[in-house]
């Protein structure tokens, strides 16, 4: 017992040390956060918008769609994009070798038929096989390639795309009606900024008219309502935070706003990761710091993207491991710029603490509760001590999350009912006993298996969004 003694309490000293910086970052990250949100909402406005549309004051957007087999969620998906409140823009579906129905839905749903089109392949890709135009929306298009990946099918959308914006978006995502209004303003006020990250939000529990949210319930399923706390917490608080701090290293794969031209400069997105979207980030953070030419990479409140969250506790583990050894894969491809004062903040500040309070977060968590079975079995514990300190750790994580929720009530989308945000208060109870525990071990394994599973996605079932009625048959010309 002698032996142990000193070792564990050095481990709980250390974990302690771990979790009170942890802390006081995200304080800091949270303070920004807030104070970016206040500050948006008071300078964007409807007639400020609506100014913009008056005025032609937009830039053509090409919307990229990458699909695999998302026969479920695939036309409510397109409809919301196609009903979209901008003047110029066109919606490129790239129907990578899917397995399902996908690309009849498609088909069936948009009246598609056939049309070869001439573009440059600035990107290489995987073959693209046939291209379709629709006969109902003349900003339709569809291709479909073979099988290589989201990144790949995302660089064969590119290579389509003739507008200088592209919007990255999911299948399975639901754009707000004047999203890419609100993203694409910041493009015209600064000419430096080459990306945009907008706020994501669940889509479960949601309803919806003509395939777009009209009310917000909380869902069911508790694994689905810690989710909801999780987004907010992650969009309303750290992205918003670090955006402010200009060193913003992820731009959600469900929703982002890019120049072209920037995106092709540096080859498109990477096909030997999961974490395609993380990885263009840093890719174009790298590329203008390295050429000493101006930039900005912000992360904005108001543009909302509404998609699917994994309504089962298996398949959110398998994100959320998939997630993980794709934060791996970009900390090790770029790892050269951690703690290199070449890079700036992104170097000494953004780079390292990825690496220490996200990339290695699970194993300290892990090797904590570790210690503390440990001391606790060799009654090397202060019991009182730990008991306030995990005490202290959960309502600090409710502060956290009821600032995020209390932030969504500044958004024109929010949780009304009282009875809603009484769940969600006790949703940052309960996520502490259990839920996060689980999903630090399947993080933990997931540092694990980098190189073994480098690049595997893994299915993720959908259970849909309700679509609109399908439009008539166009009459014969």
């Amino acid at each position: 017992m002698t032996v142990w003694h000193p070792l564990v309490v050095a481990a709980e000293l250390a974990v302690l040390g771990y979790f009170a910086v942890l802390n006081v970052l995200y304080t800091l990250f949270g303070y920004l956060g807030l104070r970016s949100v206040v500050t948006e909402a008071r300078q964007q406005s409807e007639l400020a918008l609506k100014d913009m549309l008056e005025r032609d004051l937009e830039m053509p957007v090409s919307i990229l769609v990458p699909a695999h087999n998302e026969e479920r969620t695939i036309v409510a998906s397109v409809h919301s994009m196609l009903s979209l409140h901008y003047p110029e823009f066109e919606v490129i579906v790239a129907c990578d070798g899917p397995t399902d129905a996908t690309l009849q839905r498609l088909i069936d749903a948009f009246a598609l038929v056939e049309e070869p089109r001439l573009y440059r392949r600035a990107i290489a890709t995987r073959p693209v096989l046939r291209t379709f135009r629709s006969l109902r929306h003349p900003n339709l298009v569809v291709l479909e390639k073979e099988n290589g990946g989201k990144a790949d099918a995302l660089n064969a959308a590119v290579n389509l795309a003739r507008y200088p914006l592209i919007a990255a978006l999911d299948a399975d995502s639901v754009l707000d009606a004047e999203a890419i209004l609100r993203a694409s303003r910041r493009f015209l006020e600064d000419e430096a900024v080459v990306a945009i990250g907008g706020t994501i939000r669940p889509l479960n529990g949601a309803e919806f008219v003509d395939g777009r949210v009209s009310a917000l319930r909380v869902p069911r399923r508790w694994v689905e309502r810690f989710q909801v706390l999780e987004y907010g917490r992650a969009f309303f608080t750290g992205r918003s935070g670090w955006s402010r701090f200009g060193a913003l290293l992820i731009i959600s794969g469900a929703f982002g706003l890019f120049r072209r031209d920037p995106v092709v400069e540096v080859g498109g997105f990477w096909t030997g990761t999961v974490c395609e979207d993380m990885e263009l980030v840093v890719r174009l953070h790298r590329h203008y710091r390295e050429m000493g030419v101006p930039y900005r990479i912000l992360f904005t409140p108001d543009p909302i993207c509404w998609t699917e969250v994994p309504s089962t506790m298996r398949q959110l583990r398998r994100q959320r491991n998939r997630w993980h050894r794709g934060l791996w894969e970009t900390l090790w491809r770029h790892r050269d710029m951690i703690w290199n004062p070449r890079y700036g903040r992104l170097g000494m500040l953004a780079m390292p603490y990825f690496l220490v309070f996200e990339a290695l977060a699970p194993v300290v968590e892990v090797v904590g509760y570790v210690v503390l079975v440990l001391g606790l079995a060799f009654d090397f514990v202060n019991v009182p001590f730990a008991l306030m300190f995990v005490g202290l750790a959960v309502l600090f994580g409710m502060l956290l999350s009821q600032v995020a929720v209390g932030v969504e009530t500044m958004l024109l989308a929010r949780y009304p009912r009282v009875r809603d945000r009484g769940l969600l208060l006790l949703a940052a109870v309960l996520e502490s006993l259990g839920y996060r525990q689980i999903l630090a071990l399947e993080r933990f394994a997931a540092t694990f298996q980098v190189r073994r599973r480098r690049g595997e996605w893994g299915p993720m079932r959908r259970t849909g969004i309700p679509a609109p009625q399908p439009e008539p048959e166009p009459s014969p010309v």
